[in-house]
């Protein structure tokens, strides 16, 4: 071994000690009391969270919210309640944290601003699992999109439309427009309006209405469906047609409905007019004196 080679090992050798040095320091620096109190401080904080867990659970189960929501707020307090307690129990070791924290802070707005997209999409969701508008298998219409409620997520929710296409609509945007829906009371009005001729009696007119109703299927007898006549135009008088249904028989039954009247106009002889124009010729004779 050569001279270097023994001066490396020697310089070695004191940096370890001098590591060695400084970490016993630290420890000399912290007493038996000050140990006991971080670790009483510990335990505290571990069964005030515990605590805090539970009374939140109880509370939460006491709530109307979707059980997801409630997992996912219990989830997002218990993350918080161990981050605060973290900060007191590694204060309380004389460590300032006000660097650290107002580095967390930092960090989180631009978590914030940079997922502003996810997190409106994150509060439409808990609005819409909170307030129910609507639920699993409901038939809804938002905007241009009618169809059955498939799935409710965090972030969006998937409509199965009439014509069998999947659309995925963003929580934030449901959340704040405008939803009708068809299936909340359990049935549909179907609202048919036909045309008549003024020469039509207005019984024979609701008699034939009628007969395509008893011809339908599916139609509710409570509320019983009605006919009235509802308003005299230019070349016809205007009934109307109401009659309730379960949502998911909606459009069949308007079909079947619609093909019954034709039906039962024909059956009855009477006249289903529609908008014309008639045109009178009249012949202009000149006789010559």
């Amino acid at each position: 071994m050569d001279a270097s080679e023994i001066l490396d090992e020697v310089a070695a050798t004191d940096s370890a000690s001098d590591v060695v040095s400084s970490f016993g320091q630290v420890l000399k620096s912290y007493s038996f009391t000050k140990i006991l109190s971080v670790l009483m401080t510990f335990i505290i904080c571990l069964i005030l969270v515990r605590v805090i867990l539970k009374l939140i659970r109880r509370v939460l189960d006491h709530t109307k919210l979707d059980q997801r929501v409630k997992m996912y707020a219990n989830g997002r307090i218990k993350i918080t309640l161990y981050i605060i307690m973290t900060v007191i129990v590694i204060q309380s070791l004389g460590i300032n944290m006000t660097s650290f924290v107002a580095l967390l802070s930092v960090i989180s707005l631009g978590v914030t601003l940079a997922a502003e997209e996810i997190l409106g999409n994150l509060a439409g969701g808990i609005v819409i699992l909170s307030a129910h508008p609507f639920t699993l298998g409901d038939i809804v219409e938002s905007g241009d999109n009618i169809g059955v409620i498939q799935a409710i997520n965090f972030y969006y929710t998937k409509l199965l439309t009439i014509d069998g296409q999947y659309i995925f609509i963003p929580n934030k945007e449901l959340a704040s427009a405008r939803v009708k829906n068809y299936s909340a009371l359990g049935r549909r009005r179907i609202t048919i309006k036909i045309f008549a001729a003024y020469d039509a009696s207005t019984l024979e007119v609701k008699s034939a209405c009628r007969y395509a109703l008893d011809m339908t299927e599916n139609i509710l007898k409570d509320p019983a469906p009605t006919v009235h006549l509802t308003a005299y135009g230019s070349n016809a008088i205007e009934y109307s047609i109401f009659c309730w249904v379960l949502p998911s028989d909606f459009l069949s039954v308007t079909y079947d409905l619609n093909e019954n009247l034709r039906e039962a106009f024909a059956r009855s002889g009477v006249e289903m007019t529609y908008d014309h124009l008639n045109v009178h010729i009249v012949e202009n004779r000149c006789e010559k004196y």
